[in-house]
This record gives C-alpha cells, structure tokens and sequence, in this order.
C-alpha cells in the first residue's frame, strides 16, 4: 500500500520542479519506494520515503547532518544518497534507481542461492563495507533487504536510514514493530545497546546474510522475538553444515568466525573476511 492522496501531493509538491513523481515501486518493513523522473531528463531516482511512525524517532537535522557524511563515500558496490527532503511530516531520500531485485526477493523465490553465488554476493557487500569502514561508516543495518542485486553484482543500500536509526532508542524502535525484521541479522553487541560499535558488527551482520543464502533461513530462526534474541545472545553458534551438508567445512568455519559472539572472535576487517572467503573458496 502506497502513500494517502493527501501525502502524495504532499510529496509531488516537493519534489517539484526537480522530479516528477512516478509509479510505486515496493513497500518494505521501514519505507515506501516510489520511482521519479528528473524533470530535466536523465536517469531515473527511486524515492523513499520513511512509514511516518519510524520519522518520528529520528532527530531530523541530525538525520541530515548524518546523510552529508554518507554521500562523501562513493563506491561501485554502495547505492549513493542524492539528497533528503522533508514533504510534511514525512521525511524522505533520492537515491539513483536500481533496476535490480532485493536480496529478500531473492530469497523469497529461491530460499537457498548456491554457493558460489553466495560467495561472489558477500564479497561485492565486503568490498563496499571496506569502502565506508575506511571513512569511519557503519552501516547497522545489514539485511537482504537493504542489499540490491545489479545484474552479476551486490549493492548495499540505505546507509543513510541505518545511520539515522542507529542514533535512535532501539527499545522504542522493537516496541513500534519497525526492527522485527531487522532483529534477525544485529550483533550481540548492537543488540545490548552498545555504543562503542565497530566494523565487526557489519561483519556479523553479513556473516548472518551468507549464513540465510547457504542454508534457508537466518542463523537464529525462532518463533518469537524474543527467542530470537535470546538466542543470539546466549545460544552456540550454528553450523552451515547442519541445514547444507554439502557446503564445504573451510566455507562453514568462515561463517562461524563472523557469527562469534564476542566480536573479537572475528574478523578484524572487511578485508580479511573476505581474504577468507576467498581461501575458502
């Protein structure tokens, strides 16, 4: 379901007279993604604008302080920010428009994607993590959905909303439903709240993304909230074996080294991940 009608003028009002409003193209867990046309020609934007319940947790200048930084780090496998705006109270972002399915399409379709696919995904993912970690950038949020694929390559997507929630109360976030879907990839760390975060917590979130495309489901699939975080938290680390037998065991140890719970069992790097993966392959 789209925007109302009263929010659509809103919205048309302004983007107005840069972009002329088109089609909407999906509606996900944290925005709604509508297509726009410059109104001067070029390529197409897709336009996301925030479900109003996750704009009012966020500090909106702080928000835009945090898109400013985004758009200084420029990679291949990261789909840039353009600009933010504000229609109302709706608060959105132009990024370019990528002809691709979501990762969760994906997912959706196949439930599994082979492994050496899978490989090849999470090194595009790891070689534009490499990118922001050297600027300082996290991107929290590390999901299939946020990941689009572009023809024979991963893009990692919305770098700015995950800054943006990443300053917000992450117990106010669960209690509106807006994380639910997120819950399932966060580190223990990002988890208790901590706000020392490093690039280690990226790195779980993306061995969690290559655990879901080996075996079919995430690491810590339960039938609750609640369990879900009890068990990331407190249960033993999954084997990709268990669901996916024929995945060779280097492949298996690579992804059990970026589930650790303590993130110094990891990986220090978007590099050295991905040297592993690599050797592993």
């Amino acid at each position: 379901m789209g925007l109302a009608e009263a929010e659509l003028r809103a919205l048309e009002g302004a983007l107005s007279p840069g972009y002329q409003l088109g089609d909407l193209v999906a509606t996900g867990g944290m925005a709604t993604v509508y297509r726009a046309m410059p109104s001067l020609g070029g390529r197409h934007v897709a336009v996301k604008v925030m479900h109003p319940h996750l704009a009012a947790t966020i500090a909106i200048e702080r928000f835009h302080q945090e898109v400013e930084i985004i758009r200084a780090t420029v990679h291949p496998r990261i789909v840039p920010l353009l600009e933010t705006g504000q229609a109302g109270q709706l608060l959105y972002y132009l990024m370019p428009y990528v002809d691709g399915e979501t990762l969760q399409a994906r997912l959706d379709r196949t439930r599994r994607v082979p492994a050496e696919e899978a490989v090849r995904i999470t090194l595009d993912l790891l070689e534009g993590l490499a990118c922001a970690h050297a600027r300082g950038v996290l991107h929290r949020d590390i999901k299939p959905e946020n990941i689009l694929l572009d023809g024979e390559h991963a893009l990692l997507t919305d770098f700015g909303l995950a800054r943006a929630i990443g300053e917000a109360n992450y117990r106010r976030l669960t209690e509106t439903g807006i994380i639910v879907g997120t819950v399932f990839y966060m580190s223990p760390e990002q988890l208790r709240e901590d706000r020392s975060l490093d690039q280690r917590s990226d790195l779980y979130s993306v061995g969690c993304v290559l655990y879901e495309m080996l075996t079919g489901e995430p690491p810590y699939a339960a039938r609750s909230l609640t369990e879900v975080i009890g068990r990331i938290l407190k249960a033993e680390v999954p084997s990709v074996t268990r669901l996916a037998p024929s995945v060779p065991p280097a492949l298996d140890e690579v992804v059990r080294r970026a589930l650790a719970k303590d993130a110094a069992g990891r990986y220090e790097s978007a590099a050295s991940m991905a040297a592993g993966l690599l050797a592993a392959s």
